[in-house]
């Protein structure tokens, strides 16, 4: 009897080609095809093989995600490939290994001729000598080229401590310069654009913002113009330098020529810590780095990720950072009493019979909240949860939502996008809110519902996170009638004045959670500062307060409280805190 089978099985992918080369008397097993900056395998150039034997090969002109120019010659190595007789076979030594003939000059045979790593493919016997005194000497000699008329600005220069040109002067370069002419002086503190400073005398023509602006961004905006020494980086006459993505090209600079205005002279990128994090301005969730000192954050930078952002951000999402740092920020816990004197609103005297708020601590207003959800009636509770609180928070909110019969929503935040990074949801984590189970079916549909029933008197008590809900739908007259309104937020708006429970909450870079992007892949961010004033991370009130409600606990670690959700959300069965790495895990929506 035979068996047939439906399945399919997937044929195994097909070996891959490796060739054999030698840098510097090493032999390595490289693949013969590479991925280029598009992706599409080519073959492997010298650079690239280097890479995978642990050599590094200096570069200024090339990127891994940009077109190969091939014009700042700093990856010069030299170089030999086995000799063919006349007869077109092998020439071999005296031990039968094939014979290495290494390049040299037509002209002048004593003299080496190096390739451009970054441009010149591998090829099987390849013999690369990365280390050798020739290669050494043409770094030198395209080093004094680049040298010859830059203007020791290391002083003053935003590039200090990131420099390209500083590092290899170091690693590669002559101990002294042999230059005695005046140098060339080009025009310095150029206004390239609205967020861009050009100083065309530290540009040494790499071209990698000429690339990125033409071949990733589509706006052919920046070129050169003159000629020799007098050669400058400019934009298109009549037209500044003005994209969502001009910020790029300050990362991709090598050396100080282009800077950001927002960081320009604001503090020495050594005093800075780095802290991996996530941009919070759209759904695409830009992997980023914070760059902060002494709890202010200076710079936000794109950290790569090629699943989600490759090595580039959005100019709007680079500068969303200054409103954590607001002088206004809610920083202590505030409750709503009759007849006492206000801490929040010094305008009011505190009359008899007014509504003022007064300051408290965590453990009496966690206790009082509480009590008061305890006692709620079923469905007498509506949720409105933002879709920027992180998937802990939001699912910790889902377990007050079931337990006390809660009807939930977010709200919905839509804009433009485009065809590269910005996405059109402005919400961090509307995945995470549907995954959660708070946000509504289209989200925001439930809205009007909680509105009808506050208005209706079926709902008494609101409990918002992240939203001012007098923006979308729940007025303030609406407010006046809720019995209890619990409100976390960061900042001052129209709804924590009218909060009889007010509970500061944290900036994602005062915190650390994960966020669901809006293709599914689950990420996590780190904490770079500390809150202001008796502000708390959300998810941590949040615990204390399911757990004085619900009695369930176990989530006294961020790390915990992932795990347990992992175990009990079905979208993120399987997943780990550890698991998820610094790049995140794509999940099925």
């Amino acid at each position: 009897m035979s068996v047939t089978t439906t399945a399919e099985t997937k044929p195994a992918p097909p070996p891959v080609e490796r060739i054999k080369i030698k840098v510097d008397g090493r032999e390595l097993e490289v693949p013969k095809l590479m991925p280029d900056w598009q992706g599409k395998l080519q073959l492997t150039t010298m650079l690239q093989a280097c890479a995978l034997g642990g050599v590094e090969i200096p570069h200024y002109c090339y990127h891994p995600k940009l077109p190969v120019a091939g014009n700042c010659r700093m990856c010069l190595v030299e170089f030999g490939t086995p000799m063919i007789g006349p007869d077109r076979k092998p020439i071999l030594n005296e031990e039968g290994t094939p014979k290495i003939g290494r390049s040299v000059l037509p002209y002048e045979p004593a003299t080496p001729r190096g390739a451009i790593a970054c441009a010149t493919p591998i090829s099987p016997g390849m013999e690369l000598y990365p280390g050798s005194p020739a290669t050494k000497q043409m770094r030198e000699a395209v080093l004094e080229s680049l040298l010859i008329n830059h203007p020791l600005d290391c002083p003053i220069c935003d590039q200090a401590g990131e420099c390209k040109l500083q590092e290899y002067s170091v690693d590669y370069g002559q101990s002294s310069s042999r230059f005695v002419e005046t140098k060339v002086h080009k025009p310095k503190a150029v206004d390239l654009g609205p967020r861009i400073m050009l100083d065309d005398e530290r540009c040494i023509l790499c071209s990698r913002c000429v690339r990125f602006t033409r071949d990733i961004v589509g706006d052919d905006a920046l070129g050169f113009v003159n000629r020799g020494s007098y050669n400058t980086l400019t934009h298109y006459p009549g037209k500044p330098f003005d994209n969502n993505y001009t910020l790029n090209t300050v990362d991709l600079c090598p050396v100080g020529a282009l800077t950001s205005k927002d960081f320009r002279f604001q503090m020495r990128v050594w005093f800075l810590k780095e802290t991996k994090s996530l941009c919070t301005s759209c759904g695409t969730g830009c992997n980023t780095v914070i760059g902060s000192r002494e709890e202010k954050i200076y710079r936000y930078e794109p950290r790569q990720n090629d699943a989600v952002n490759s090595c580039w951000m959005c100019d709007v999402g680079r500068l969303n950072y200054k409103w954590i740092g607001r002088a206004d920020r809610l920083k202590d816990v505030f409750v709503q009493r009759v007849g006492q004197a206000s801490s929040l609103s010094p305008t009011n005297s505190g009359q008899a019979g007014s509504l003022t708020h007064s300051k408290s601590t965590w453990t009496a207003v966690l206790n009082e909240i509480a009590d008061k959800l305890s006692k709620a009636a079923s469905g007498s509770v509506a949720i409105v949860a933002s879709a920027r609180q992180t998937n802990e928070e939001l699912w910790l909110l889902s377990k007050l939502k079931a337990k006390l019969g809660a009807i939930s929503d977010s709200v919905p935040r839509l804009g433009a996008g485009d065809k590269l990074l910005v996405n059109a949801d402005k919400n961090p984590n509307s995945a995470g809110a549907r995954l959660t189970g708070i946000a509504a079916d289209p989200m925001g549909s439930d809205i009007p519902k909680i509105s009808d029933g506050i208005r209706n008197g079926a709902i008494k008590t609101l409990i918002v996170f992240g939203e001012d809900v007098t923006k979308h739908g729940i007025d303030a007259a609406l407010l006046d009638k809720l019995e209890t309104l619990i409100v976390s937020d960061i900042l001052p708006n129209k709804t924590t004045e009218s909060a009889h429970y007010l509970l500061p909450g944290c900036a994602h870079a005062e915190k650390r959670g994960t966020y669901t992007n809006v293709k599914g892949r689950v990420q996590k961010f780190m904490k770079a500062v500390e809150p202001s004033g008796e502000a708390r991370p959300e998810w941590e009130f949040l615990h204390e307060l399911v757990f004085n409600v619900t009695g369930q606990n176990g989530f006294v670690t961020i790390e915990a409280l992932f795990n347990q959700m992992a175990k009990e959300v079905p979208a993120f069965n399987g997943l780990t805190w550890a698991g998820l790495g610094d790049s995140g895990v794509a999940i099925q929506l």
